[in-house]
């Protein structure tokens, strides 16, 4: 009688079960913290400057892109809100003057958000807001870990985009 030769086991099946226990803590960890920092987050910018964090998410996607526009597929990628929210979140920001929407010469069925001074001023004027929250609520709270946190998450991160 022969052995049967042994299967290549997967990664995740060749973790220790301690190990794989770790990664649901570290899972459940981001969970928590994600439901406690966003809406804490969402409340600072709407108390300090009317603004939604989706809102601030969207404008500053739009800020960083070439020509400060982006297509509405290319927002649903890059923003936090989701493909399917963030449309919606686009109309809002035209009704309150902070983007516009564009034509797209290439493509007739797409049409561009595009940041306007206003909404490029309102997203200045909010960003000590947002970055003072994030540095109380998480940054400090990481210390020597901050840089390994987020090797990891962008590790994990780049792993979900395929």
């Amino acid at each position: 009688m022969t052995d049967a030769p042994e299967r290549p086991r997967s990664a995740s099946s060749r973790r220790s079960r301690a190990e794989r226990e770790e990664g649901v803590d570290a899972w459940a960890s981001v969970l928590k913290v994600h439901a406690a920092v966003v809406p804490e987050l969402d409340r600072r910018l709407q108390q300090a400057h009317g603004l939604p964090l989706t809102w601030y998410d969207v404008l500053l996607e739009l800020n960083a892109a070439p020509d400060r526009r982006l297509t509405m597929s290319e927002l649903g990628q890059r923003a936090v809100v989701s493909r399917t929210r963030v449309s919606r979140v686009v109309d809002e920001l035209v009704k309150a003057g902070h983007v516009e929407r564009a034509a797209n010469p290439s493509d007739g069925r797409s049409a561009y958000a595009v940041l306007t001074a206003q909404g490029r001023g309102l997203l200045r004027a909010a960003a000590p807001t947002y970055l003072a929250g994030i540095e109380e609520l998480f940054g400090r709270h990481l210390g020597d870990e901050a840089t390994a946190v987020a090797t990891a998450l962008s590790r994990v991160l780049e792993a979900a985009r395929g």
